[in-house]
Order: structure tokens, then C-alpha cells, then sequence
């Protein structure tokens, strides 16, 4: 199976680093093709141009030379995992934009009936399989009573537009877990990646 797996951190010594590197690994060693996207290592452009936003529902015009190659690596994909934090309740900036200028009308969803109107029906059949890894600051009562909205959006978007239920993996508090603790979780995203 051909897996591509999204990260998005800037450091590449942080945990989430070394989670994307383990998730990488244990694909390879499970035999899936890997394609491992480091959106802060490629200097993916996360802002929307005036341009695209006025040709977002312009299938295919919507489809502009520096996104096209993201859009063939989805594509090409059997099943995606996305490594990333969450700050501030939210995607990093990056993977947001990254959502935002690939997965345009006519690669994520079609619309029935044309334009910015009608039906909304996903349209990334390909993906079999999908997970969101990452990591919260904050502990899971204090998220919960946020309403922890990524993972709600995680999972509420990813079945939306993959239709099928991606696997949700978070590591809460990570700034108070210890050294075990942040092993174990590792070896808990490896294990579960693995079942891929």
C-alpha cells in the first residue's frame, strides 16, 4: 500500500519529529511505500492567493501549477497519515493552508451540479485508510472543556472526505509526560501504524 504521511512541526528535534520519523519507519518495515511530505522542510506556501480563492470552484483551472504536485502525491495514495501538533486548539497554520489549497473542488470533493452550489460528494475515493497522530500542550479535561476541536474536525472532516473513519492518536499534557510515557506513546502509534 502506498502511504502518504503529512507532517507539519518546524523543529526536527521535537517529539512530533520523532513521531513522523517512527511512523515513517515502521510503514517502510511493514513493506508500504512510504511518501513523506515535511510540509516546514518542502517551505510548503500555507497562504491562499487572491487568485486561487477566486478560482476555487474553477475545476480544473483551481488546479495551479505550484499545488499540482501535492495534489498528484494525494492521489497516488492508498492511505494518508497527518503528524502534527495542536496549538492552540487548532492545526498548526501550515497544515491548515496545506487543507486549504489542496484539497480544492474537483481533488477532495466534487459539487453536484457545478460551481459552489449544489452537493457536496468526496471525491478522494483512493484512500482506504487514514490517521491523524499529534500532540496537545494542554491535558484532556482542559481540552474536553474546549470541545477538543481537533480531533472533532479530524474526525468529522476526514470521514466527509475520505469516507472512512480515521484513527484519532493524542498525546495530551506531553509537556508533563515522562520519558516512558513519551516512549510509550510511540510505541503505541507504531503499533497501531502498523495494523495499516
Amino acid at each position: 500500500m502506498r502511504v502518504h504521511v503529512v507532517h507539519a512541526h518546524p523543529v526536527e528535534t521535537s517529539f512530533n519529529r520523532a513521531l513522523f520519523n517512527a511512523i515513517v519507519e515502521e510503514l517502510a518495515a511493514k513493506g508500504h511505500e512510504v511518501d513523506a511530505l515535511n510540509l516546514y522542510d518542502e517551505q510548503f506556501d500555507a497562504v491562499l492567493s487572491r487568485d486561487e480563492r477566486l478560482n476555487y470552484h474553477d475545476v480544473p483551472a483551481n488546479l495551479t501549477p505550484e499545488i499540482k504536485p501535492y495534489v498528484d502525491r494525494l492521489r497516488a495514495a492508498d492511505a494518508i497519515v497527518f503528524v502534527h501538533p495542536v496549538w492552540n486548539y487548532g492545526y498548526p497554520a501550515i497544515l491548515k493552508g496545506y487543507f486549504d489549497r489542496v484539497f480544492v473542488p474537483g481533488v477532495a470533493f466534487v459539487m453536484e451540479g457545478g460551481g459552489d452550489r449544489g452537493r457536496l460528494v468526496p471525491n478522494l475515493r483512493n484512500i482506504k485508510k487514514a490517521a491523524f497522530v499529534t500532540t496537545y500542550g494542554g491535558n484532556r479535561f482542559r481540552t474536553m472543556i474546549m470541545g477538543d476541536p481537533p480531533r472533532r474536525i479530524a474526525r468529522r472532516w476526514g470521514w466527509a472526505t475520505f469516507r472512512t473513519l480515521p484513527r484519532y492518536l493524542a498525546l495530551y499534557d506531553m509537556n508533563n509526560c515522562t520519558p516512558d510515557q513519551l516512549n510509550g506513546f510511540i510505541q503505541a502509534v507504531r503499533s497501531e501504524i502498523g495494523k495499516f
